[in-house]
């Protein structure tokens, strides 16, 4: 998920000064202890989007305090979108700027904003405003809209899992190989079946995984989920989910010099009856990831569908791997890896092999880095920020959905051992990554020598924010058409593969109980989280984490 594009609580955007009037910030406290607090609620919550030297997803929050009240601060942290609704002007530049709603954070107690504010206020000056340098508009031209509106209807309703949104956090509805069972996750909780259109608890996973943890928001928690190809006879599936950093040692980590925040574990489970109800069986860890933040994680696990018995790929896991904020926070070399690290990655391993280097799963002789010193065999390709959604069409392409920093969504077609970019590419753009992460430029002439891979579409933040797949449609005026969306806004796009480019991209739409709507005014206004899904007969479902609501797209 770009991991949401964050609204920052703290740019500058109105400075004035009065001498009748206090310093701003002059009641934020100085105590020692008080700002260390807040250094650590500041790490664990804010530093994926915002730093202290630059633009990132969010603006640069240095000097904030000294130049804004202390009050439009406490109020924006707690419930942005009240302030933005408000038409406050400072709320309403900075959706302008970034496009979207940074998220709530009611559960910050009074101490904890007293503890943060004192964090911030250490940081006095803004930078010298320097005009960006770099492209404002990088893709100018407009999609078009097809007048294309689908039907839908609600499907089912996940129970909340919070009292505050999002109230059900799936991102993933995948049927179970062999079966017409149809399983949907939610990261705080676990997966479940839907049966007659109601969720049943399959999988209660933080029940089995007592450590694992779906804050601070994001992607956290069991984020995705996979069944094995023969599920109906052996009864395995897997699951990413997070535990705080440390819980265990990793597979795979980094100098000790770098915080480790979370970690990312991949788990096999063995159904003892395949066709139970209800989970009853055994699992094993197959793979531990440090990460020094909440974002851009381990966010796909998929077998390849199209894959038969001999063929290369069967039986072999897929992993969508980011970079885990390594390069937010200036540490974009262990990203930029060449296949050295699984850190930005799609990586490919045999579940039931052992000749991993932790052995407990195989590394496929296929692989293109398997057996080659210094390279990490497990990776497949590399040179992603966040490889959200992997999917194959039916003549076997494989295609990855990669969300962006600040400027540029892509959808990439996979080849095996290709480099994709990140993070010294941006879609078909420069990016500086120990620069302005807000800037991006023209190739240059001397770009072929770096073989980088490009998207086949690539759109900018004036259509979209967070790219998120969904199917090849197999039904309806989009039949043939691959469809996406995004992932905040719930804005719908499709386009024809076998053609690709942006040119071939256009916008659709939904009407609900007859009337046009937009997914937007559907959920209420603020944001989506858009997810898809499908189920055996080829059914289509749309999915809003917002309100934890599965709406089926009719045919």
């Amino acid at each position: 998920m770009k991991k949401s594009v964050i609204l920052s609580f703290g740019i500058v955007l109105i400075i004035f000064s009065c001498s009748k009037k206090k310093p701003f910030g002059s009641e934020i406290s100085t105590e020692k202890e008080q700002i260390e607090a807040g250094k650590v609620l500041f790490e664990n919550n804010c530093s994926t989007c915002h730093g202290f030297d630059h633009d990132g997803i969010g603006p640069n929050l240095s000097g904030v305090t000294h130049s804004v009240e202390s009050d439009w601060i406490r109020n924006f942290i707690k419930n942005p979108s009240a302030t933005i609704e408000a038409k406050d002007p400072r709320a309403l530049q900075l959706l302008e700027k970034y496009k979207t709603y940074m998220p709530p954070f009611p559960g910050l107690e009074e101490p904890e904003l007293d503890a943060l504010l004192a964090y911030l206020h250490t940081y006095e000056n803004l930078p010298d405003s320097i005009p960006p340098l770099g492209l404002e508009d990088p893709i100018p031209d407009t999609l078009s809209d097809s007048g294309i509106r689908l039907e839908i209807e609600l499907y089912s309703q996940l129970p909340a899992s919070d009292s505050a949104h999002p109230l059900a956090k799936m991102t993933k509805m995948e049927t179970a190989p062999g079966t017409e069972r149809l399983f949907v996750n939610d990261q705080r909780v676990g997966l479940y079946e839907l049966v007659d259109n109601k969720p049943k608890l399959y999988l209660p996973i933080k029940e089995l995984k007592p450590e694992l943890v779906s804050k601070p928001g994001w992607a956290t928690g069991m984020a995705s989920f996979t069944f094995h190809p023969e599920f109906a006879e052996n009864g395995l599936f897997y699951t990413a989910h997070t535990e705080p950093g440390g819980t265990q040692a990793p597979d795979y980590g980094y100098a000790d010099s770098i915080r480790v925040f979370m970690q990312w574990i991949v788990t096999e489970w063995k159904a003892e009856n395949p066709a139970a109800a209800t989970f009853a069986g055994s699992s094993r860890e197959l793979l531990r990831i440090d990460i020094p933040s909440q974002a851009h994680g381990m966010q796909e696990l998929t077998f390849n569908p199209n894959a038969k018995s001999g063929d290369e790929d069967y039986g072999l896991l897929f992993i969508g791997f980011g970079d885990g904020g390594l390069t937010e926070q200036r540490f974009g070399y262990l990203s930029d890896n060449k296949g050295a690290k699984v850190y930005s990655s799609i990586l490919r391993i045999d579940p039931q092999g052992n000749d991993s280097p932790n052995g407990k799963y195989g590394i496929p002789a296929s692989n293109p880095f398997s057996g080659i010193e210094g390279k990490a065999g497990e990776v497949y390709a590399y040179g992603f920020r966040n490889p959200n959604r992997v999917f194959w069409d039916e003549e076997g392409n494989m295609f990855a959905t990669d969300i962006g920093q600040h400027s540029i969504e892509e959808l990439n077609k996979i080849e095996k051992g290709k480099f994709y970019g990140w993070p010294i590419r941006e879609g078909r753009f420069v990016i500086n990554p120990y620069g302005k992460f807000n800037e991006i430029f023209p190739l240059q002439e001397n770009d072929a020598s770096f073989g980088i891979s490009y998207p086949i579409i690539q759109l900018d933040h004036d259509e979209l924010a967070a790219i998120i797949a969904g199917y090849i449609m197999p039904y309806g005026p989009l039949e043939d058409k691959f469809i996406f969306g995004d992932i905040l806004s719930g804005r719908l796009f499709f386009a024809d593969l076998e053609k690709s480019g942006n040119s071939e991209v256009q916008t659709w739409g939904v009407s609900y109980e007859g009337k046009e709507i937009s997914l937007l005014e559907l959920c209420g206004g603020e944001r989506v989280d858009l997810k898809f899904g499908q189920d055996a007969s080829g059914q289509v479902y749309i999915m809003s984490k917002t309100e934890g609501k599965i709406y089926k797209i009719k045919g």
